[in-house]
């Protein structure tokens, strides 16, 4: 047994765990941080989008030395059908500043970065090492936790839990309950290595510009699901995401639909020559504001994915991530200055933090999308995309039929797929759920 108390103990070193650990020990608290792989982000080769305000919260001088890949100054949005797509972008030079509102990074090296300044700030970070379960008092209030180590008990005041979307600590313990199929994505990601000219030659981006390409369209195969391209310095991360329950219902392989999706006509071309260096697959919560666990109990909290914070329509994670985990912090903070136990009803603070905050602010406004685009998949992911490829073609197409006649068979073939009723039921629906 460690002889030494924390004033709290951090579980996992991610993006909320970190932000947790670094608040903590800036304020001058005793932290211990537990993280069971090799080194803090060993398990994410991937590549992602990171958002520089929430960093910034933390950080404001973090743009010195972390390992950013390149500054996003464009997003292209397409819906695809088997061989074309049909899409918008926003690019802007007013992105090209000295303070970029959001990264591409690469999360091994980030992770490895941020957690080296965790240490900076005075905590305690042990890889390794696996915790296997809490640890009680008499009352039942968490007071420590056990690992995998000889002797590996240690005790705090108060335990983060950061161990992600499929962490068992939290289920154990009946905290939260096992995420269900429907309200987790699997997301799977390969790292295509390009020389640094071409990227920015099939992108059009100079210097450490960057681009981000998001799509939803035929290749999820009537699933709901997303796929991606983000622009790194001499790579590129390609990946799709699809929930859990449409992979069990359809036994599709993640990993052939995602060759599916490289190989569309749109894809192939921005990735042509590449050396694939890495594949990953993880998880992904997807249940938004209604899949809100229990956030803080007697001794504890909960942060990142293990709390289900994900915005899957704007893709915003690591921004959430950070966020609860600075704020949980902070609500621990409090709690400690004022000599209060951690107990759940001081320990509630967080949440109303929380609840404060933009994240769940966010979450709330569209807690009824999860439910929607699971429940309609087959028209939002798989007829839609169709049709509105069909009808762009028809307008850009010149072949002697007359305008009016494009127009009247573009129209029939909507109301052929969907009927009059169920296209404005679409549309109330989708801005419903949207609101």
């Amino acid at each position: 047994m460690i002889d030494e108390k924390f004033d709290a103990i951090v579980v996992g070193a991610g993006m909320s765990g970190n932000a947790a650990a670094y608040t903590l020990a800036k304020r001058g608290l005793k932290v211990l941080q537990l993280e069971r792989g090799e080194t803090p982000g060993s398990k994410n080769v991937q590549g992602a989008i990171m958002y520089a305000a929430m960093l910034e919260q933390l950080m404001p001088d973090f743009r010195e030395d972390a390992p950013l890949e390149r500054h996003i100054v464009e997003s292209r949005f397409w819906m695809m059908d088997d061989t074309s797509h049909t899409g918008m972008h926003y690019r802007s030079d007013d992105f090209n500043t000295d303070r970029p509102n959001r990264y591409t990074i690469i999360r091994a090296a980030f992770d490895k970065w941020f957690s080296k300044k965790v240490r900076e700030a005075g905590a305690t970070v042990l890889t390794e090492t696996t915790v296997t379960d809490l640890v009680y008092d008499i009352r039942g209030k968490v007071i420590g936790v056990r690992t995998d180590r000889r002797g590996g008990q240690v005790h705090a005041d108060v335990v983060v839990l950061a161990e992600g979307v499929n962490g068992l600590l939290g289920t154990r313990a009946g905290f939260r309950q096992m995420p269900k199929p429907e309200m987790v994505a699997l997301g799977v990601k390969e790292m295509h290595f390009l020389p640094q000219e071409v990227i920015e030659s099939r992108f059009n981006l100079k210097g450490d510009e960057g681009c981000v390409v998001e799509a939803a369209g035929t290749f999820s195969r009537g699933m709901t699901g997303l796929g991606f391209l983000y622009t790194n310095r001499e790579c590129v991360s390609v990946g799709l995401g699809c929930l859990v329950s449409d992979f069990a219902r359809t036994m599709e392989s993640p990993y052939e639909l995602l060759e599916s999706f490289k190989q569309h006509p749109s894809i192939r071309p921005l990735i042509a020559g590449s050396e694939v260096k890495e594949y990953a697959a993880h998880l992904i919560p997807e249940g938004g504001f209604k899949a809100i666990p229990q956030l803080y109990g007697d001794g504890w909290v909960v942060v990142g994915d293990a709390a289900q914070l994900n915005n899957a329509v704007h893709r915003e994670g690591s921004n959430l991530a950070m966020t609860s985990g600075r704020l949980a912090a902070e609500a621990i903070f409090q709690v400690k200055s004022r000599k209060n136990p951690m107990t759940a009803d001081n320990l509630k603070l967080y949440k109303t933090m929380l609840d404060d905050s933009f994240v769940v602010k966010d979450l709330k406004k569209y807690k009824d999308m999860p439910n929607l685009l699971h429940t309609n998949a087959q028209n939002f992911f798989l007829t839609y995309p169709q049709l509105v490829s069909q009808a762009a073609k028809n307008f850009v197409q010149v072949d002697g039929t007359p305008k009016l006649q494009k127009e009247r068979e573009t129209s029939r073939s909507f109301i052929k797929a969907r009927s009059r009723l169920g296209l404005v039921g679409d549309a109330l629906r989708l801005a419903m759920a949207w609101r």
